[in-house]
């Protein structure tokens, strides 16, 4: 008979094998307990969007919302209730020592998804991916394992340059949901609108409308590719390859000509598989003893 922390542990694993079409390949290449660690943390993540995002009232989810708020207070003090989930979140914080404050944050942020539609500038929407994405990254600077406090700053830059990725590939998805997460105010520089958006018209306006927002999320991952190397040795296979992996997005988005109407903005699984053997190699040489190479994110074969 499976203790409760197994049985947690176990249900966050198969949880995040079936949903995380990204992070996933990632945590592949971490020791078992930081890769437990990350799925019992992805797991709450997931709960969250999947509230944010499900087909229920406003008003139904936000009592859920509130309700997961609650029961994060009375797991940090050991009390579960039925949840398959907060067994091994609360095992991960407690072993990583992870500030409680950022699943708080976290909540915030799906709560934000239940009256906001659009955000005006671009620091409005930076609030926005602080609390969905940057407080994530840094939950996982934990479970990674750092020493130098600069390191915190450039895990918050790494979960903006995911969010702003996940933004640019799901634009036709959220348009369809009435949510505009380009900033307004670089639409009205390209003079392109939110009606446009909203029906998809792919034209010379949203070409570079795209073009500015890939570079701006490209200069966060400039910005914050010197924490691969700030992470313990034994962890940066994984940061690698999930950067890599985030990054392949938006390379495949420029080839798609940024036309993310017609056509997805995903690697295969074989790329995805790709970016983990290169992770392995940096894993062996972790192991064998041997310095850790920089490993470009420029000429991957995506």
């Amino acid at each position: 008979m499976p203790t409760l922390l197994a049985a947690s542990s176990d249900y966050c694993r198969r949880l995040t094998r079936q949903r995380a079409r990204n992070f996933y390949y990632g945590f592949l290449l971490l020791p078992r307990p930081r890769h437990e660690a990350f799925c019992a943390v992805y797991a709450f993540m997931r709960y969250c969007d999947d509230v944010a995002d499900g087909t229920d009232a406003v008003s139904d989810k936000a009592a859920r919302l509130q309700e997961w708020r609650r029961a994060l207070e009375r797991a940090l003090g050991g009390d579960y209730g039925d949840s398959l989930i907060l067994p091994a979140f609360h095992d991960a914080i407690r072993r990583y020592s992870i500030p409680a404050e950022f699943f708080y944050d976290l909540i915030t942020g799906a709560e934000m998804d239940l009256s906001i539609r659009s955000y005006r500038t671009f620091d409005d929407l930076y609030q926005y991916c602080y609390r969905v994405a940057s407080v994530v990254g840094l939950a996982s600077l934990h479970i990674l394992g750092f020493r130098d406090p600069e390191a915190k700053k450039l895990a918050e830059e790494c979960g903006i340059a995911f969010q702003l990725t996940n933004i640019l590939r799901d634009i036709r998805e959220d348009a369809h949901s009435g949510r505009i997460y380009l900033p307004l105010e670089d639409l009205e520089r390209f003079h392109y609108s939110t009606e446009q958006l909203s029906a998809g018209v792919y034209n010379r306006e949203f070409y570079g409308l795209m073009q500015f927002q890939i570079a701006r999320a490209q200069n966060f991952y400039e910005r914050a590719y010197p924490l691969v190397e700030m992470v313990e040795p034994e962890s940066r296979p994984a940061l690698w390859a999930l950067i890599a992996i985030y990054r392949g997005i938006l390379g495949t988005i420029e080839r798609n000509e940024c036309n993310v109407f017609a056509r997805d903005a995903a690697l295969t699984e074989m790329e995805k598989i790709g970016v983990v053997l290169r992770g392995v190699r940096m894993w062996l040489r972790h192991k064998a003893g041997r310095e850790l190479e920089r490993q470009p994110f420029h000429g991957l074969s995506f």
